[in-house]
């Protein structure tokens, strides 16, 4: 899955969106805080290839976007709209391709824009990125070429406080940024940085009114980095695991925090937390919870009380575990509990 993948909804309760075999499946709380809802497939009968992505509107409802398969070496990418946790989202619905038709061409990627509208980045068969863009009124814009070339898996998108977007795509020895100028409007190529990326690491978070901030393991040092436009990239820790981090923003003992955490080599969790924007005061890695598979995934969100929750999650074997932190000082956390 590229994005967060535990999203808090406009009601209060939590969903994990999963990945099974040739679906994408939901979960969600029966009240807040309490029980799971069994997981439910999304889109009914569809098909899908492997690997969707999720973002989150201000709006708290959640747009999807996969690969679904249409003939021998053909593929189109479908949308689909989760308004509600115990509502079933939409199903997926046609969004194209942006070389009009062909197969799979890369990871997508989802932001969802101040506005509400959705907006679907993907690699192109070029090897630059696209954008599929939801107009106001309903309805599709028409495919956008970004332009770029040798774009990396997986590209990350977000949306900042200001409510525009920002694109990130990993390229040998660099990092290509696109922006949004005002709403609505094309993202742009903007400043990036050199650096040696480890494919499939980017991780972004918006941290101020002004700013995002993107995660990523520096190849050659195995550090995990952390970079904004307009400065240079910080290395923060050693990278715990392969895969990207986990971050959200949260307040720790009174102190503005970017919390990240992700599945160490040594297969239990590890959290680090630093003061936002602060990258300079480093971090340190905390174990939590039990040994996981090797496939496992964790990420993080904060519950309607502004409380952390964590959750892990191993695909092979369907195990999801969540922890939530406790009302103590510090980052205490409760047992990690199956679902």
């Amino acid at each position: 899955m590229n994005g967060d993948w535990l999203l808090l909804g406009r009601d209060g309760r939590l969903s994990v969106y999963l990945p099974s075999d040739d679906a994408a499946l939901w979960r969600a709380e029966r009240v807040p805080g309490g029980a799971w809802e069994e997981p439910r497939r999304i889109g009914g009968d569809q098909r899908l290839h492997p690997g969707f992505a999720v973002g989150r509107g201000t709006d708290g409802y959640t747009h999807l976007a996969a690969w679904r398969p249409t003939g021998t070496g053909t593929a189109t990418l479908v949308h689909s709209t989760h308004f509600r946790p115990l509502l079933a989202p939409l199903d997926w619905q046609p969004a194209g391709h942006p070389n009009k038709q062909g197969d799979r061409t890369g990871t997508p990627a989802v932001a969802v824009d101040a506005q509400g509208r959705a907006h679907l980045f993907v690699r192109n068969g070029g090897g630059g990125m696209s954008m599929l863009a939801q107009k106001e009124k309903g309805g599709w814009d028409p495919w956008r070429d970004l332009k770029g070339r040798n774009v990396q898996e997986a590209p990350v998108a977000v949306t900042g406080r200001s409510g525009l977007v920002d694109l990130y795509a990993a390229v040998p020895g660099g990092i290509m940024h696109w922006r949004q100028e005002k709403p609505g409007a094309r993202p742009v190529p903007a400043e990036g940085t050199d650096a040696p990326v480890r494919p499939g690491t980017l991780r972004a978070l918006a941290t101020s009114d002004e700013n995002t901030t993107l995660f990523f393991t520096d190849d050659d040092t195995g550090e995990l980095c952390a970079w904004r436009p307009g400065e240079k990239a910080v290395p923060l820790v050693a990278a715990a695991g392969p895969g990207p981090v986990s971050a959200v923003r949260c307040e720790i003992d009174g102190h503005d925090c970017t919390l990240l955490a992700q599945r160490s080599a040594a297969g239990r969790v590890v959290f680090a937390a630093y003061p936002t924007e602060q990258e300079a005061v480093g971090a340190a890695w905390t174990e939590s919870g039990p040994a996981l598979p090797a496939d496992a995934m964790v990420s993080l969100a904060l519950d309607a009380d502004g409380r952390l929750v964590a959750a892990s999650l191993s695909p092979s074997t369907g195990q999801l575990l969540l922890t939530r932190r406790k009302d103590e000082p510090g980052l205490a956390l409760g047992a990690w509990r199956s679902v």
